[in-house]
């Protein structure tokens, strides 16, 4: 995916993860997927919280090692 924007966010609690995601998606373009990697617990609900809230759309979501892979695509 060359238009996947990665959002390191790891080893910052909430609400860091969460306002560096609205941040980068501020600057996306519509279409773009932005990967948000996050350390935070909280991360697994606050983030699907918000993005359905707006309006995006979560294409993917997984942990590896520890570390929470959430996959969003900006819907407008």
């Amino acid at each position: 995916m060359s238009d996947r924007i990665l959002v390191d966010a790891k080893n910052t609690f909430c609400p860091g993860p969460l306002m560096e995601l609205i941040s980068n998606m501020k600057m996306a373009d519509v279409g773009a997927e932005l990967e948000l990697l996050s350390t935070d617990e909280g991360s697994a609900a606050d983030i699907p919280e918000w993005v359905n809230k707006v309006g995006h759309e979560i294409i993917e979501s997984f942990k590896e090692d520890d570390v929470l892979h959430i996959i969003v695509k900006k819907v407008k």
